[in-house]
């Protein structure tokens, strides 16, 4: 509007001036001088009304994306907390070890060390080292990453990985950085971060009471963790500064699997679960596997037709989790599961079955809008409840859990992409910015 009055009173604004000779080229001159100036004040009042993306520019973004900033900043949740925090991720710098291949390359001669559920460790080293958000000069980062596989050492070639080494790998890992650089000595290492993918996080043991007993290494404590493992409760193996991930689930597969079935095309299965259940649980040195949790689902509802259940492999089970209305998530050794990914990105209802677990990326993936929660003791209960859910606001659920940025938040890519997993973790990073030497010491000037 203020233009718009500036527009109409340009008479006003611009008095007139007389000139002895020629005034039908002053008459021109006027009109050009006019046209320029309404032109400046027209680009600024544009300017002035449309978001700042300039901080973006910093950011995971690549400079080839630019020009699609505006339309990636109304999708994506995670560019809405960027503009409303420019100050935290605008300079946000990060500094990657460069390690010699026995940490990280090596393992990778088995293709599983960047496919399995783990395999969060490789990817989001590799998104980092091609993103904008790195840098190659470590005095002026905020972040120091240490790029070190533990979870691809598997015991057979359909194991699980194991992890005894685990320890052992990353003390001589900081060893190594702490005697060549000085960044993890100034700091105690407050201001570095690792990968810890599996089932206890920075603990390093599958079973809970070994992992608890074992806690987490002394070098580590002061460092920012990014790990599957969280739970809402005072645990020893989360008494750390970190990051609660999503485990890895391939993006192409996914992809794969939706270009054969839509995600909102029919689903002819009530209730999906394929995993391990065992009829009498594994009695692990008096351990129960799931708690019992699993075997009481196939005890009450193996018979139940509404109730898809198999117990055993099968490489094509996407396609039954894309056919699927609910998709069960119990716990298994962990409260956390690959299923809670795949069952997202492939447009099942998650229920999750798993007390007192933090879900990964909470300030991002709106968790009690897209799943279901059923605490342990109730899985006796679970077809009166899904039915419940199926009879009243399937549709408002299923509408949320399609929107595909959910799905982008819990994927990762090899290259960072607005919006996705590892572009979700630097958002999480820049909000821990207190823990950089360097802002502190731009603070203290």
């Amino acid at each position: 509007m203020k233009l718009y009055r500036l527009m109409k009173n340009r008479k006003g604004f611009f008095p007139q001036m007389k000139f002895s000779r020629n005034r039908n080229g002053f008459k021109s001159f006027k009109w050009l001088l006019w046209l320029f100036i309404s032109f400046f004040f027209l680009v600024r009042f544009i300017s002035n009304h449309q978001p700042n993306t300039n901080s973006l520019k910093t950011t995971i973004i690549s400079h080839t994306q630019s020009n699609v900033v505006s339309r990636a900043v109304s999708e994506s949740n995670a560019a809405v907390v960027l503009l409303q925090n420019q100050g935290l991720l605008k300079d946000l710098k990060l500094y990657i070890y460069e390690l010699p291949s026995k940490y990280n390359a090596d393992w990778l001669s088995n293709d599983r060390c960047s496919n399995h559920l783990f395999a969060s460790e490789v990817s989001i080293h590799k998104a980092l080292m091609n993103s904008d958000v790195r840098t190659f000069n470590p005095s002026e980062a905020d972040f120091f990453f240490v790029p070190v596989y533990v979870s691809c050492n598997f015991s057979t070639v359909n194991g699980f990985p194991a992890i005894g080494h685990a320890r052992a790998l990353l003390s001589s890992a900081v060893d190594l950085i702490s005697s060549e650089l000085p960044f993890w000595n100034r700091s105690n290492g407050s201001d570095h971060i690792f990968v810890a993918s599996h089932d206890y996080g920075a603990c390093f043991h599958a079973m809970e009471d070994r992992a608890v007993a074992n806690g987490i290494p002394e070098f580590m404590k002061n460092s920012i963790i990014l790990q599957t493992f969280g739970v809402k409760h005072r645990h020893p193996c989360q008494n750390v500064e970190h990051v609660v991930i999503p485990p890895y689930i391939s993006p192409e597969k996914v992809q794969a699997t939706l270009s054969q079935s839509s995600i909102n095309g029919r689903r002819d299965i009530f209730v999906f679960f394929r995993g391990k259940m065992e009829v009498h649980p594994k009695n692990v040195s008096g351990r129960f596997y799931s708690k019992r949790v699993r075997t009481e689902i196939l005890r009450k509802y193996g018979n139940d037709r509404r109730f898809y259940l198999k117990r055993h492999r099968f490489a094509g089970y996407q396609s039954e989790i894309v056919r699927s209305v609910f998709c069960l998530c119990p716990l298994g050794w962990a409260p956390w599961s690959p299923r809670l990914v795949e069952a997202v990105a492939l447009g099942c209802v998650p229920v999750i079955i798993a007390d007192g677990i933090r879900l990964p990326l909470e300030s991002a993936v709106p968790w009690p809008e897209i799943s279901l929660t059923v605490e342990e003791k109730d899985v006796g209960k679970l077809a009166g409840i899904l039915e419940y859910v199926a009879a009243t606001n399937l549709s408002t659920i299923q509408k949320n859990l399609w929107d595909p940025k959910v799905r982008r938040a819990l994927l990762f890519h090899d290259d960072v992409e607005n919006g996705d997993a590892t572009w979700q973790i630097v958002v999480e990073l820049s909000r821990r910015c207190g823990r950089s030497l360097r802002r502190l010491r731009v603070s203290d000037r």
